[in-house]
Formats: structure tokens, C-alpha cells, sequence
């Protein structure tokens, strides 16, 4: 069965693992035939990912979109839908951050920061929603942060526009709730991706892998559709890096 998944930021990172994971899952699960719409600001990033997927098997499509942009976000979703009709799985992916002490912080990195994680993050669930809400199936994860949750010293704007992520999650599964569509937040602590810039090896030791983000999220989505994974926290072994 042809199943149309939507990963946002899906050309590094996290959101490139959870493509390719999608991608694995259909080679070995003959039920699952995922048709891939992979969606980044990159289409170096994105051409080389979707070849990956390609050779497990998946049917894939790019499109660059800067979500941070309103006008792209709305058509990126007006895209998919006239393109297949319906939408089963949206993967809220892309997110990018600024990390500084408080008083560095600028005008430019707050809007930056929110123009993604909350305004972009907003409207695409809003256009693709209401497909789901009138098909009464659907599945929406949202991959937000530990950060969703608890402070860390330099990252200010990041930590309020993943609070406000978690807000969107909460009332959105309100919605969720009334028409069989399942909401899945996703709280990862420190993973290695390119948002951490260059760090050495003993730090890197520290940290997760994207992969390891990835799967879990694939074995959500392929639960029976009367069970939904309504949180998935993952934390390095040791505890969270401080970002002092």
C-alpha cells in the first residue's frame, strides 16, 4: 500500500536519517510502499538523499522549500495535494537554531529562529490537517526537543520556539483525538548533526547518531492504526550537554 510521507529538513541530519529510514522499512515490509516528498532549503542536499532512497526501493520527489517563508510553507502543502490527492504522513523536520548568551541575541536570529520552528512548522500542519481531519487517518510527528521541555543557558530562542512546538502538539492532538489521526512528539537530546558545527571527537562520543532518532519514529508510524506513540524521548546515555 502506497503510503505519501512528507519529511521537512530532509536533506541533513535527522530528517535525511528518517528518509532513509523510511526508505529501509519499505524494502523489507512488502505492506509499506512509501512515496517520499522530501522538502529542504538544499537541492545538492536533497538529490543526494533521494538517490539513497531510490536505491532501497522508494519512490521519491524533491522540493526545495524554505519554510521559513509563509508563501512557500502554503505551497509546498497546495503542492502535494494537487499532485496525489491526499497526504499520510507529515513529518515536521526542519528547525534551525542560534545559539548565543542571552544579551547577544538580535532582532534577525529571533525572527530567523521562529520564521521556521513556529510559523512554518504552524502553517504547514494547518494546510495538511485538514486533509487528514477529512480522511480520518493520518499521522503528524513533530520533532521537537528536550528543549520542548527544560532550559538550557545559550539557547534562548531555540528553547521558546520549542515550548511553543510543544504547545502546537498539545492542541493539535485535541483535533487529532476527534478524527483518528495520530500525533507523535519527538524529544531528542543532543544528536550529532551539522546545527552543532565542528566538534572534536570526545565530545561527538557524547551524543546520539541521527539514525538513532530515525528508526524509532519509523516503528511508530508502522503501529496498527488503533496505536499511536504519543511521545518518543531519546537522550544520550549520559545525560544531556550543557550548552555553557
Amino acid at each position: 500500500m502506497q503510503h505519501v510521507i512528507l519529511v521537512t529538513g530532509a536533506g541533513k541530519g535527522i530528517g535525511r536519517a528518517i528518509a532513509f529510514a523510511f526508505a529501509q522499512a519499505g524494502r523489507h515490509n512488502p505492506d509499506f510502499d512509501p512515496l517520499l516528498v522530501l522538502c529542504s532549503r538544499s537541492i545538492t542536499d536533497l538529490e543526494s538523499i533521494s538517490l539513497e532512497c531510490r536505491a532501497e526501493g522508494a519512490i521519491t520527489e524533491t522540493v526545495v522549500c524554505d519554510l521559513g517563508r509563509i508563501e512557500e510553507a502554503r505551497g509546498l502543502a497546495s503542492h502535494i495535494l494537487d499532485k496525489y490527492g491526499t497526504i499520510d504522513c507529515l513529518v515536521n523536520n526542519a528547525g534551525v537554531g542560534r545559539f548565543k548568551p542571552l544579551a547577544d541575541i538580535t532582532e534577525e536570529d529571533f525572527d530567523f529562529t521562529m520564521a521556521t520552528n513556529l510559523k512554518g512548522t504552524f502553517f504547514l500542519t494547518q494546510a495538511l490537517f485538514k486533509v487528514m481531519e477529512k480522511n480520518r487517518s493520518g499521522h503528524i510527528f513533530f520533532i521537537t526537543s528536550v528543549a520542548a521541555g527544560k532550559a538550557f543557558k545559550h539557547s534562548s530562542v531555540y528553547c521558546m520556539s520549542k515550548f511553543g512546538q510543544r504547545g502546537l502538539v498539545e492542541t493539535v492532538r485535541l483535533y487529532a483525538r476527534e478524527c483518528n489521526v495520530r500525533i507523535t512528539d519527538v524529544m531528542p537530546g543532543a544528536v550529532y548533526t551539522p546545527m552543532w558545527g565542528v566538534v572534536d571527537d570526545d565530545f561527538r562520543s557524547l551524543m546520539m547518531m541521527p539514525e538513532d532518532i530515525a528508526h524509532p519514529i519509523v516503528q511508530a508510524y508502522l503501529q496498527p492504526g488503533r496505536t499511536t506513540v504519543e511521545e518518543i524521548v531519546l537522550r544520550p546515555t549520559r545525560g544531556d550537554i550543557q550548552d555553557e
